[in-house]
């Protein structure tokens, strides 16, 4: 069990502004940030080749002032604001274990609860989950394999589309990774 408390207080912050509705982004720094977390992490004991873990953090991250520095027009609202990267409240779960013939499986599920929606209410999107698989395969003591299964679930989220700062972001749909490791002696 980790359990863990930041406050993080920052002059001049350094955050990016994209160019109209692109992925290119210059740098900007903002009069201050506030960011507060806590954190849980609980990872169980080995048991028949299987382990948990849990994690779960509440965090918020708020600007304050004025633009300091870069290039940008865009003027933040008096205050504090939420920043492009505050989502409250984030759950990761997983689970890795050892199966019979040199086999290994292993899962993730990761929960947010939204983040920040710029100016718009509401003040966060909605919440998003996605769920990882990966399976190895030792085969011999040179040759292994893995396929891992990114979004199983092959759900389609807005993460982010406060033009504030950082443009819109979509989650990557089901992607799948095929890998076959051969070691040489050496």
């Amino acid at each position: 069990l980790d359990v863990a408390h930041s406050h993080t207080r920052a002059e001049n912050f350094f955050d990016h502004n994209p160019i109209g509705d692109s992925n290119v982004f210059l740098p900007i720094t903002i009069s201050g940030a506030l960011i507060v977390a806590n954190e849980v992490t609980l990872t169980s004991p080995r048991l028949w080749g299987a382990q948990l873990h849990l994690a779960y953090s509440n965090q918020t991250a708020d600007g304050l002032g004025t633009i300091t520095g870069g290039l940008t027009d865009f003027e933040p609202p008096s205050g504090y604001y939420a920043l492009d990267h505050d989502q409250r409240n984030t759950l990761n779960a997983g689970l890795a274990a050892q199966l019979p013939w040199q086999m290994r499986v292993s899962a993730n599920l990761y929960v947010g609860s939204g983040f920040s929606n710029g100016d718009a209410p509401p003040s966060h999107l909605s919440s998003n989950a996605s769920l990882d698989v990966s399976v190895d395969k030792t085969f011999s003591k040179s040759l292994s394999g893995s396929v891992t299964v990114l979004n199983v679930t092959d759900r389609h989220l807005l993460i982010d589309n406060s033009l504030t700062f950082d443009g819109y972001h979509w989650n990557y749909p089901r992607q799948v990774f095929a890998e076959l490791r051969y070691r040489f002696a050496y």
